[in-house]
């Protein structure tokens, strides 16, 4: 199990306090807080290594070099890459998705009539790429419900796999729901429906919360955020097969991805630098390998273990609550808990706990189709992370009670 006493004090931010109240910090689906460890590493970049990557000869361009291709090489392993140059440094899960969605469109691999398969629970990121997708491309998208535990309905999705099936995108864990998708047997039966069939899973919920594979999940593409696994903003990474990477085409054109260029024809780099033209975030791929250290020192089993036991504790205190209803109540969550609340705003409920010094997320989540299929324009989010404590949990759980009574 974490040691929070130990582990707290490594996140400076923790130490602020809210209208007077010590911070409460349950809006880690939206963005995580960070250690000394990432920070001082990003620092220790810009003060020690600073310079252009890949083109110098120099003394502080080959340390950045290294520096940025042994993130890289942290990246592939924390994932369980089979190789370090399937994966690609992106800004984040959004790019990497994209980057994904308009080399595929472009690549000729979707035809007019193909199948596009998302599902009812999925980010905007995991939705509009695609759409843009089917419109260049004259595939069809298709949705996949859900069931009224509001879990994936796998009988639904197995219906709707067909042959013109080409594409799958899944979120690994929902973000607003908390719940974990059976992204390995999702992937399986569209390689049993069709063996080409393009599988890409968000995973920007579940790097910072469990132990991913990429080999034992078998999907083709696989993106990921920084900043929701305790490392800066704006870097994340998009891992794919090389079979798959080295027929797409590049998404941007510039220095970095190119072998040659004359004005009649240029010949592409190799992967992974075919897909990142132009200066990338150096200092963000410190900050990325940093967190992965962290977090895989501490222990991604004993991290899922801890943030379960405190999801628990507020999935259950908050059903216990007669004007809540909790969101997929009869499952387990992954270090994420939405509540409706009877007559009561979300917007009303986040602000009134602001004020007690707790922060949790309102709204969408960037999720309006699921919130059309739950009838509601938002919930109420509360989402943990390594370094939240039971205490802290009890003191949302009154919090939220004072809340009601003062709204109702």
């Amino acid at each position: 199990m974490l040691d929070t006493a130990t582990i707290r004090p490594q996140f400076p931010i923790l130490e602020t306090s809210v209208h007077g109240k010590p911070l409460i910090y349950l809006d880690n689906a939206a963005t995580t807080q960070k250690p000394l460890a990432v920070l001082d590493a990003t620092r220790n970049y810009y003060e020690t290594q600073n310079a252009n990557v890949h083109r110098g000869s120099h003394y502080l361009s080959q340390l950045a070099t290294e520096a940025h291709e042994e993130a890289r090489e942290t990246a592939a392993r924390f994932i369980n890459a089979p190789e370090t140059a399937e994966v690609l440094f992106t800004s984040g899960c959004t790019m990497g998705i994209n980057l994904a969605a308009d080399t595929i469109a472009r690549s000729g691999m979707v035809k007019p009539g193909d199948e596009v398969i998302l599902t009812a629970s999925e980010h905007h990121s995991n939705i509009v790429p695609w759409q843009m997708l089917c419109e260049r491309t004259g595939a069809v998208l298709k949705v996949v419900p859900l069931t009224p535990g509001q879990t994936l309905d796998m009988e639904a999705y197995r219906n709707l796999l067909s042959p013109r099936t080409r594409i799958v995108a899944v979120g690994h864990v929902s973000n607003t729901l908390g719940t974990v998708n059976p992204v390995q047997e999702i992937t399986a039966l569209a390689k049993e429906n069709r063996p080409d069939t393009i599988v890409l899973i968000d995973g920007a919920q579940a790097v910072s919360h469990m132990n991913v594979d990429v080999q034992e999940l078998g999907c083709d593409l696989y993106a990921f955020s920084g900043h929701k696994l305790y490392a800066p903003t704006g870097i994340g990474a998009l891992w794919g097969k090389r079979e798959l990477l080295e027929k797409l085409p590049p998404w941007m054109g510039g220095g970095e991805m190119i072998k040659e260029v004359t004005f009649e024809k240029t010949v592409y780099n190799d992967i992974p630098f075919k897909y990142e033209a132009g200066t990338p975030n150096i200092g963000g791929a410190v900050g990325l390998a940093a967190a992965i250290r962290y977090v895989s020192g501490l222990g991604l089993d004993n991290i899922a273990a801890h943030e379960q036991k405190l999801t628990d504790m507020a999935v259950e205190g908050l059903k216990a609550m007669p004007r809540l209803t909790v969101l997929a109540p009869d499952v387990p969550h992954s270090a994420v808990v939405s509540v409706l609340a009877d007559g009561i705003h979300h917007y009303d409920l986040g602000t009134l706990l602001d004020q007690m010094g707790i922060a949790v997320r309102t709204g969408h989540h960037c999720c309006q189709p699921l919130m059309c299929a739950l009838r509601t324009t938002g919930t109420t989010r509360a989402s943990f992370a390594l370094y939240n404590t039971e205490e802290e949990v009890q003191t949302f759980l009154k919090s939220m009670n004072r809340a009601l009574d003062m709204l109702s």
